[in-house]
């Protein structure tokens, strides 16, 4: 695919425009022809853009002095797309949008409070196994270490994940969103995240498989999240 070549007034492009899409691999930035799929989407995709008009409705609704606050409350937010170069901020709106969706996929869908936004604790996930396989029912656990002073389950596992055959690669339009069962808890933990019909969402029914993993942090009391991270893993059933 071609390169972007930077440009006076646009140094970097990321997303759709006219029918050119931009997009990031390995940090440089090429752009291909806009793709226009005829497939409406699944039933889960079609149910996820019906809870991005609620908010976009519900933005549109608010008073302008509230909009005023939530643009307050972004100011020295970092973008969550690239480029991360730490220059990229957001908007209000960005920020309401986003709260409104962490609190739609904890199942706690309402219009949010603008609260300014607070720094997500330091985290890593160590590797991911398979806790459980029954019925049907794939459970896998991410082994996350927090901080021994973070308040329990504030904050909850949301992932996207793909099953493949041992070694192949992803799809990230195939990848499935799942929430954790549970909060994480301080310290160190397994932290299980079911993932139903695990053989039928992807038309495998294997006895091992490679796990790929996008997953992020949602704060439960102002559902922000944080910039998601990768995660690959065989396993075995």
């Amino acid at each position: 695919m071609p390169k972007y070549i930077p440009s006076l007034p646009f140094e970097d492009c990321f997303g759709s425009v006219g029918g050119t899409t931009y997009y990031h691999r390995n940090g440089i930035c090429y752009y291909k022809k806009r793709a226009r799929p005829t497939f409406p989407g699944t039933m889960l995709q079609m149910e996820h853009q019906t809870v991005h008009l609620r908010a976009i409705a519900a933005w549109q609704s608010l008073e302008p002095s509230v909009q005023k606050n939530w643009n307050s409350c972004a100011v020295g937010v970092q973008s969550h797309r690239p480029p991360f170069d730490g220059k990229s901020g957001i908007s209000g709106y960005n920020l309401f949008v986003s709260a409104y969706h962490g609190f739609s996929r904890l199942g706690n869908e309402h219009v949010p409070a603008p609260v300014p936004w607070e720094d997500f604790p330091v985290y890593s996930v160590d590797g991911l196994s398979m806790e459980n396989c029954v019925e049907g029912l794939l459970q896998l656990g991410f082994h996350i270490r927090m901080p021994e002073d973070v308040e329990a389950g504030r904050y909850w596992l949301y992932a996207r994940i793909q099953l493949v055959k041992p070694g192949g690669g992803v799809r990230p339009g195939l990848m499935r969103n799942y929430l954790a069962t549970a909060g994480c808890p301080a310290g160190v933990s397994n932290v299980v995240v079911d993932v139903p019909d695990y053989a039928s969402s992807w038309d495998l029914d294997l006895q091992a498989y490679t796990v790929h993993t996008r997953y992020l942090l949602i704060d439960s009391r102002l559902g922000y999240r944080n910039t998601y991270r990768k995660l690959s893993v065989d396993i075995m059933l």
